[in-house]
């Protein structure tokens, strides 16, 4: 029997927006509080940028946090406001040129101009994530092997790629999301430069020889040899909150919490292995991804709670007191519960 921890399960539905006026983006300076068609603009451009932010015309937030990320990665002041500056280097960075350069051009015809080329170098477009390619992807994979990383050098962010930026960020300490913002770019060139003081095969996620997943003496999800990369990402990432306390509406709006509700955790876990930009309720998961049973990984989702199985493993804010892990060996009733699987998985 186990105890159903109360989750964030459902979302209030939102008020009706103020009427926008037409606004585009750079007609005025922007902070917190804004509403309006600019403020989508802003959005949108930080989402192409590779941001997770949603698409509402309200800078709240969730909005706030992504322009200072942003104005941090583009090395300018992070101060929270869009101004011409800023606006200049979400344009160019979304185009793949230098936003350092267009940054402090302030966004000239000339930069714009200069921005329609691809990105020449690792750092002229942040951040660096997966399904982008370009001669700075060639960069970032030639710099992963100097340090040390099994990785081709093809100019395409895909699989492979990605398991080695999150070997490097789990050896170096840095957020394991699989994105090189500018602080990551800049230690993997420190780490490339010292050479290879990282063994790749002792950061990869240890496995079992086993055909299911194992729960070690530490409450660490250890994955089966077997698994499919994407499986082994999420077990990773699982690992990284695993012991975390239950936080109501944890893990929403921001992906380092200090603990995480059911879906919170489910969410952190699929965005480890690039299966989700956005933390989502459990009630939305009732439609996500593929109906029924997965072969590796299964969600149950309901309007109240959710949990998955990974590899034969639950995976589980409910029960997680009993054993401070929310990796738990025992199943339990899936009754009242929708099923899905990630696409493939």
């Amino acid at each position: 029997m186990f105890a159903v921890a109360l989750c964030f399960g459902t979302v209030a539905a939102p008020t009706a927006l103020a009427k926008r006026t037409t606004l585009h983006l750079g007609d005025r300076a922007l902070r917190a509080g804004a509403s309006g068609s600019d403020v989508r603009e802003l959005q949108k451009a930080l989402r192409k940028a590779g941001f997770t932010v949603k698409v509402d015309g309200q800078f709240g937030p969730t909005t706030v946090r992504a322009v200072k990320r942003f104005q941090r990665a583009a090395h300018l002041t992070a101060s929270g406001t869009v101004g011409r500056k800023t606006i200049a280097a979400l344009r160019a960075a979304a185009t793949g040129s230098s936003a350092n350069v267009s940054a402090k051009n302030g966004g000239t015809a000339a930069t714009r101009s200069r921005s329609k080329g691809r990105a020449k170098s690792l750092g002229d477009r942040v951040p660096v994530k997966r399904g982008m390619h370009g001669h700075d992807i060639r960069v970032l994979q030639d710099l992963l092997g100097d340090a040390g990383y099994d990785v081709v050098v093809d100019g395409e962010f895909g699989g492979s790629t990605f398991s080695a930026v999150q070997q490097f960020e789990g050896a170096h300490q840095r957020p394991v999301d699989g994105v090189m913002d500018a602080d990551d770019i800049t230690a993997l060139r420190a780490a490339a430069a010292s050479g290879a003081a990282v063994n790749p095969a002792a950061a990869a996620p240890a496995v079992n020889d086993g055909p299911q997943a194992t729960v070690g003496p530490d409450g660490l999800a250890v994955a089966p040899a077997g698994a499919p990369p994407q499986v082994q990402q999420i077990i990773a990432a699982g690992n990284q909150i695993a012991s975390k306390p239950y936080k109501y509406g944890g893990g929403h709006g921001k992906w380092d919490d200090t603990g995480y509700d059911c879906s919170g955790s489910v969410s952190f876990a699929l965005h480890g292995a690039g299966l989700l930009e956005e933390a989502m309720p459990s009630g939305s998961f009732t439609s996500w991804g593929d109906a029924g049973p997965g072969q590796w990984v299964t969600i149950y989702a309901n309007g109240g709670h959710m949990y998955m199985v990974v590899a034969g493993l639950r995976f589980d804010t409910s029960g997680r007191s009993n054993h401070n892990t929310r990796w738990q060996t025992e199943q339990r009733s899936s009754a009242g519960y929708t099923v899905r699987h990630p696409p493939g998985l």
